[in-house]
């Protein structure tokens, strides 16, 4: 344990050491830092620590505006750092505990703190993962014979996202505007979304990256993946219909995506990892891997309206519910010879799981639109309001302590008049 006091409900145990990017008023630049309890520990005041075979020669990745430089020097690297973190960490470790000058320069309250993105995110790619989301969607649109397509059990199905509008938690979404076809009889027409959603994901950060034309063997590729973030990829879903054959997403969501800004470890989650799903028909060799990699990590989406005084939870769920794991993602998407980078963002895709309130979309939970979404008070929603506050918090729940996430947070503001 740590000589840190750290509530049992905290997010941030001595079990998750999770990274992040934070300033402060009175020293804005942007640093690295570890979240524990309530509090930040800032990696640049302490980098001389690092004194292992590995980090000692790699100190100056903790002195960086990013994580980019740090997810770059690869597993052995990370694996290294954290236990160099327990160590300092520990209660019975003097060397933090009892230099009371170093502690007041290392340690910053989350509460004095701005969060930043976590990476320079070079490229995000969104997956559709969730069986579950997959069918209530396409029962919708094709009908329940129809419902997933003929290569949705085969491949992890994906598609290359936006990386300039991925925005760290607290940040605004604009509402977007643009065409939609709402009368299938009449042309197309221009304005705001009148369908504004959220998706309830989750996203890896790519860490060590691989050289063009060389996949990334399944068997190797826990060791290019950093760690995780909770994720909204907002999306306005009546710009999405109209646009999305043949190509796919486009407008409808490339305006705003939302991530946490803290970056859980693998070590971290893996001690929650329980087994993959039944696969059938069984996936091709290069995607099959015995090993548990879907983690059970409780998922939850709260919305506040303007006129609300607390807000109301839309939406229970699990990471555990998903289909393709982490891993035949990131194979899948190299089998080809595509290369990732260090700071590449890869999400799973809207995670529903199979009750009603397991549903990770407003589509979903309002079954298109066709049936009010309760809040309380009197207040309904099909879809998002102008004002309304969206939160997607989620953590693993340990014996007496928790490892979590931080809240994923965004509220929209109203369409640009043109």
């Amino acid at each position: 344990m740590s000589f840190l006091k750290v509530d049992a409900l905290s997010d941030f145990s001595f079990h998750n050491l999770p990274y992040g990017i934070f300033s402060t008023r009175d020293h804005p630049k942007r640093r690295i830092g570890v979240a524990i309890g309530d509090q930040i520990l800032d990696l640049s005041v302490i980098m001389y620590l690092f004194r292992g075979p590995v980090m000692s020669k790699h100190q100056d990745v903790f002195d960086q505006t990013t994580l980019n430089a740090f997810m770059a020097l690869g597993f052995e690297a990370w694996r290294e750092a954290r236990k160099t973190l327990q160590m300092l960490l520990s209660a019975n470790e003097s060397t933090l505990r009892d230099d009371v000058s170093l502690r007041s320069r290392a340690f910053v309250h989350q509460s004095a703190a701005t969060m930043h993105l976590p990476a320079d995110i070079g490229d995000y790619t969104d997956f559709y993962s969730s069986r579950d989301h997959a069918t209530n969607v396409g029962t919708m649109f094709r009908g329940k014979e129809n419902a997933l397509m003929p290569n949705w059990l085969r491949l992890p199905v994906g598609y290359h996202g936006r990386a300039s509008s991925v925005v760290v938690s607290g940040t605004p979404i604009r509402r977007p505007s643009g065409q939609m076809r709402p009368d299938q009889t009449k042309p197309p027409v221009f304005g705001p979304s009148k369908q504004l959603d959220i998706e309830l994901e989750m996203a890896f950060f790519v860490g060590g990256g691989n050289q063009l034309g060389e996949p990334i063997p399944i068997e190797k590729a826990h060791v290019h993946i950093f760690g995780m973030v909770l994720m909204n990829d907002w999306s306005a879903r009546d710009i999405q219909a109209w646009e999305y054959v043949p190509l796919g997403p486009f407008l409808g969501k490339n305006f705003g995506t939302t991530i946490s800004p803290w970056v859980i470890p693998m070590e971290a989650l893996l001690p929650f990892a329980e087994a993959n799903p039944i696969q059938d028909p069984e996936p091709l060799p290069y995607l099959q891997h015995p090993d548990a990699y879907t983690l059970n990590i409780n998922l939850f989406v709260s919305l506040k309206g303007q006129d609300m005084s607390e807000a109301a939870t839309i939406c229970k769920s699990n990471f555990k519910y998903m289909y393709w794991t982490m891993k035949q993602q990131l194979t899948h998407h190299t089998v080809n010879g595509c290369n990732v980078r260090p700071g590449d963002l890869l999400a799973s895709g809207t995670i529903s799981g199979p009750d009603p309130e397991s549903f990770g979309s407003m589509l979903e939970l309002s079954w298109r639109g066709s049936k009010d979404i309760n809040l309380g008070g009197g207040e309904t929603r099909t879809f998002l309001r102008d004002g309304d506050e969206v939160t997607i918090t989620g953590f693993c729940q340990g014996d007496g302590y928790r490892v979590g996430f931080g809240p994923c947070m965004g509220t929209i503001l109203p369409a640009l008049q043109y």
